[in-house]
């Protein structure tokens, strides 16, 4: 996700590398992303999606973001359908 400013979730290490959660592809340029976190926040903008890498992870759906996909480097995971289904859900709620 790289160097951001603020309360932005940051990507981590020398890359700024952050897992995302792919919401839309709008080509093969452009998709949405949600960032993960494994910090366990009860609220309305931190959705559990499961285990990812062996860690339980949660989408944070207030930082919703429109990325370039040459930002993105290795695929890790692919999510259930429930999780997925619940993660859009809660974001078209936001709107």
């Amino acid at each position: 996700m790289g160097t951001n400013i603020g309360f932005e979730q940051d990507g981590k290490g020398d890359g700024g590398e952050r897992p995302v959660l792919i919401v839309k592809g709008f080509s093969k340029n452009v998709c949405f992303v949600v960032p993960l976190t494994t910090s366990t926040k009860t609220n309305l903008y931190h959705v559990l999606i499961g285990i990812v890498s062996g860690r339980e992870s949660f989408a944070i759906i207030s930082q919703i973001r429109l990325i370039d996909t040459r930002r993105l480097i290795n695929k890790i995971a692919f999510l259930d359908e429930e999780h997925f289904s619940n993660t859009r859900k809660t974001i078209r709620d936001l709107f």
